[in-house]
């Protein structure tokens, strides 16, 4: 399984702004940093808003924080949520299943498993865990001089 860009840029932004324990993270600050465009940057954070995972603040000293503790930033919920389109195979899509083996088809339940594991082991992290190496992470994350 591949995840979406915007699933990555999710969890790139999320990270970034899990390090920054002072002050709010701006979308210029995100953009530059990831050398992503900042209309990318500004679709992920609206989205990450929306779900809840990130506050924002217009204006001047404005920016956002994380809207809940990294511990409670569970890593398999947030790949659900942002991945408009989980099917693996177009077998695991209803009402457009053209396949003629389907109703014999063992490698349907298989791929279904292996998404169910790639997703339980997801499950398994929050964002806590992916900031634990926090020094390195801040020191990657700094802009050097």
């Amino acid at each position: 399984m591949r995840l979406t860009t915007f699933t990555d840029y999710c969890l790139r932004v999320l990270t970034y702004v899990g390090t920054k324990d002072e002050g709010a993270v701006t979308i210029g600050e995100i953009a530059k940093h990831y050398s992503i465009s900042r209309n990318h940057v500004m679709k992920v954070v609206f989205r990450l808003g929306q779900c809840g995972y990130l506050t924002t603040t217009r204006g001047k000293g404005g920016g956002m924080r994380l809207a809940m503790a990294p511990s409670e930033i569970n890593i398999g919920t947030l790949v659900r949520q942002m991945e408009t389109d989980i099917d693996l195979v177009e077998c695991f899509e209803t009402g457009n299943n053209a396949c003629q083996i389907m109703p014999a088809c063992v490698l349907r339940g298989a791929l279904h498993q292996a998404l169910g594991a790639f997703l339980a082991v997801l499950d398994k992290y929050t964002l806590a865990d992916l900031l634990r190496p926090k020094a390195e992470l801040s020191r990657l994350l700094t802009p050097s001089a």
